[in-house]
């Protein structure tokens, strides 16, 4: 029986990332009442979140105001605000400024955040990439680093400055360690006139046998190769025992370093906790063959906050696709549901590929019978980013910004603009003079 009267359906979508924009869009044109929250104001392209922590892109390359995305979009209105809590039963989302939204249908869309597997102590030594803050972050300290090995007169505490350390050997991971040994060995190389920047240590540490397990052995052999070969330092099958101020322990060995890039294990955001229902291991609500919570029907989570484990590829990666590709399915379901049309069948993930970036010239790409490294894979890689960010104009942007830097090895976003380096330099006088 259709749902439609002369009261509009409303729809709340929480998180305004792949997942949910892909929500939203779906169901443009659609006499519904949607509302999309999130605590940012623009819709992130993460995959190359990486570049602007490492001095490759600016922000507002890779990022969009999510009121300019869905300025057409009549049904649409978005809210800058944090989800604090759901109330199921009477259908009501809380907001951290007092507001309540109620709902006829809520979307939970959150994403995830870095689990430390115990030790969320390791959390203040450590930077993690999941916004543009933490990427801006992260670019403060690497570069400052430079600059203040620039400054030092102390071997032990030039070495120390420049070495980096990154946990975890995933596609972020390798992503990191490959233009972090490019921008020390090419983009600085002649910048500094004290210090040699090619002499910067990057350790990258894996627990497991290999780099990359989701790609075939093969490939991540490729990566290995390709990694040592731009002078990473590549541990494997080592576990991370501690982390201080000061570095890591990496199973016996000791590794003084300035910057610690955590990127090793994820946990979905609280969204289980708030609608008291089952959730998996990593904290991700346990969806229905349709996205649906079980308990509840009219709520749905998709991407890295839902747990699918219908079909033959579940459980489903954590990856911009899924979150995608169920974002439109959902947006159908809803569509369906509001205008009493048969209900689309369960969810089903078309797995197109997955790809990796080594360094320059050098990728991973797996499609399954057809499997690529090298320059074509790379050129592959870039071509399909390219096409996948949001607007015409970061297109453009990005792709003059890495011709220059293929050219010239250059970087144009190599700026330091916060207060990093000044209370670096200020607690090392304070502490020489004391």
């Amino acid at each position: 029986m259709s749902e439609q009267s002369s009261v509009r359906k409303k729809i709340v979508v929480v998180g305004a990332g792949f997942g949910g924009m892909a929500v939203v869009q779906s169901l443009k044109g659609v006499e519904v009442d949607i509302t999309l929250v999130d605590r940012t104001n623009h819709h992130l392209f993460q995959p190359l979140l990486y570049q602007v922590a490492t001095a490759a892109l600016s922000p507002a390359e890779i990022a969009t105001a999510t009121r300019v995305l869905l300025r057409g979009y009549r049904n649409a209105t978005v809210l800058m605000a944090e989800v604090t809590g759901i109330d199921p039963a009477q259908r009501l989302v809380r907001l951290a400024n007092g507001l309540e939204l109620p709902y006829d249908y809520l979307v939970l869309a959150t994403g995830a955040a870095y689990s430390f597997f115990g030790h969320d102590e390791w959390a203040a030594y450590t930077h993690v990439l999941k916004t543009l803050d933490d990427a801006l972050s992260i670019r403060e300290r690497l570069l400052s680093a430079f600059e203040w090995a620039e400054e030092s007169d102390d071997p032990a505490q030039i070495q120390r400055l420049m070495t980096f350390a990154v946990i975890g050997g995933g596609p972020t991971g390798v992503e990191l360690a490959g233009t972090m040994a490019e921008l020390a060995r090419s983009t600085l190389a002649r910048d500094f006139k004290r210090i040699d920047p090619r002499s910067a240590r990057i350790v990258l540490c894996e627990a497991g046998p290999r780099l990359l397990s989701a790609f075939p052995p093969h490939l991540s052999e490729y990566s290995l190769t390709a990694l040592r070969a731009l002078g990473v330092e590549v541990r494997l099958g080592e576990a991370v025992n501690q982390i201080d101020e000061r570095g890591l322990l990496v199973g016996n060995t000791r590794i003084d370093a300035s910057l610690i890039l955590w990127c090793a294990g994820t946990a979905a955001r609280p969204a289980a906790r708030w609608l008291g229902t089952t959730a998996a291991r990593n904290g991700a609500v346990q969806v229905a063959a349709d996205c649906s919570v079980p308990a509840w029907p009219e709520i749905f989570a998709i991407g890295d906050v839902a747990s699918y484990s219908a079909g033959r590829r579940a459980p489903l990666p954590g990856l911009a696709p899924v979150a995608k590709q169920q974002g439109r399915y959902v947006g159908g379901v809803l569509k369906a549901r509001i205008q009493g049309k048969p209900a689309p069948g369960p969810f089903h993930y078309r797995d197109f590929g997955a790809m990796a970036v080594i360094g320059r010239s050098h990728a991973i790409a797996d499609f399954g019978r057809f499997r690529l490294t090298g320059f074509f894979a790379w050129l592959t890689w870039s071509l399909v980013h390219l096409m996948l960010l949001v607007d015409f104009r970061s297109r453009v942007v990005v792709y003059w910004n890495w011709s220059w830097a293929f050219f010239t090895y250059g970087r144009g976003a190599r700026l330091l603009t916060g207060d990093v380096h000044m209370q670096h330099t200020a607690a090392t006088g304070d502490a020489a003079n004391s």
